[in-house]
């Protein structure tokens, strides 16, 4: 661990959290708009719900018109959203890469998210969103904060989207989701939210013995691994940080490999997701098992994980546990099990960053007059 100097205080406007020994923590006054967590990555899209609903979709779409008549308008899979004059189709389609610097403030990503909300059923809504962004990506190496990555963020989802199908994604009359106030978080830093403000059936309580132990967590994610050390409510930056890698490399490399191995020119993004899932793939009418490439990109994939690991966190002898989150955690759980003696993987790994900047925006960050 590092010294003290080394460390910023964990809520962004450098107000710690204040807390008493499980003290249950009294609810704000009902917020005028809804409150929504938004994981927002590049492989899959997240929601945390004020109601306890989670939901995830792919982080798939493309430019362009969907090219698709549909007989009838509740078989609809495809569906279509014009944002400053750019027309997007989400859902089933073989989609745009996501994995490129700007994604988190692209039209691109607009539109998914605007999808997202919809299939919750919010249209027509009004809501307060909170999302994050790579620790690599928000802190400078010397825990300065990159305003200007933020701000990008938190104002591109705020220009507004407009769904052009008759319907929306979950059969009502198609009207935009608004976002009206939007802040923006650390990635894996939500996920310690989420694991210190506990939800109760009688309220909500900040367990102190959480909150005062050191702590890592380590967020696999879809194209990157995102490292937090949190101590004295601080986060130690000499041990915090993102590596550029994560479950897209692992479909890349598969697709790769499945290509090179049965002669293909392309392979489509959907029957790729499908062989990740199933391991195998269907091609000229027969079924091809595919195990074998996917351990091997797994297996590379871990390596890589592993040693940065090592290197930021060392044997964690000082830290109370590591925490593994992220839908990585979950698909690689047996691979990274044995890791370090006091490590965990978050009840539904895949959810921690989005419940935790749900918890964020209901019980940390200021009232919103709207601006934010």
């Amino acid at each position: 661990m590092t010294e003290q100097h080394d460390r910023n205080t964990i809520t962004p406007d450098k107000t710690p959290i204040k807390h008493d020994n499980q003290v249950s923590m009294p609810a704000k006054k009902p917020l005028a708009m809804m409150p929504v967590g938004l994981d927002d990555g590049y492989a899959d899209t997240k929601l945390a719900l004020a109601d306890g609903r989670l939901l995830v979709i792919p982080s798939r779409a493309r430019i362009g018109q969907s090219g698709v008549t549909w007989m009838r308008e509740e078989q609809r899979c495809i569906f279509e959203y014009e944002t400053q004059g750019t027309l997007y189709s989400v859902g089933a389609v073989d989609g745009d890469p996501t994995q490129f610097a700007g994604y988190a403030s692209s039209g691109l990503n607009r539109a998914i998210v605007q999808h997202a909300l919809q299939l919750a059923g919010l249209a027509g809504q009004s809501l307060q969103v909170v999302s994050g962004l790579p620790v690599g990506v928000f802190y400078r190496r010397d825990g300065q904060q990159r305003k200007a990555a933020f701000a990008q963020k938190r104002d591109n989802l705020k220009i507004p989207v407009q769904p052009l199908s008759r319907t929306s994604a979950k059969g009502m009359p198609a009207q935009p989701v608004s976002i009206v106030f939007h802040e923006v978080i650390p990635e894996a830093l939500a996920a310690w939210y989420d694991d210190v403000i506990v939800t109760l059936p009688d309220g909500v309580t900040l367990d102190a013995d959480r909150v005062a132990a050191p702590v890592a967590i380590v967020d696999i994610g879809g194209r990157t691994t995102d490292y937090v050390v949190v101590q004295d409510q601080g986060i130690v930056h000499s041990a915090s940080g993102s590596l550029k890698c994560g479950l897209l490399d692992v479909k890349a490399q598969v697709a790769q490999s499945i290509q090179d191995t049965f002669d293909l020119d392309t392979l489509s993004e959907q029957r790729m997701a499908l062989a990740l899932e199933q391991h195998r793939i269907r091609l000229h009418g027969k079924d091809h098992d595919v195990t074998e490439l996917v351990h091997i990109a797994q297996g590379e994939l871990v390596e890589r994980i592993h040693s940065e690991t090592r290197r930021l966190l060392g044997q964690g002898a000082e830290l109370e546990r590591i925490l593994f989150v992220g839908g990585g955690s979950a698909a690689l759980a047996a691979e990274i099990a044995n890791w370090f003696p006091h490590q965990c993987i978050a009840e539904h790994p895949a959810f921690a960053n989005a419940r935790g900047m749900l918890k964020y925006r209901q019980y940390v960050c200021e009232d919103a007059a709207g601006t934010g």
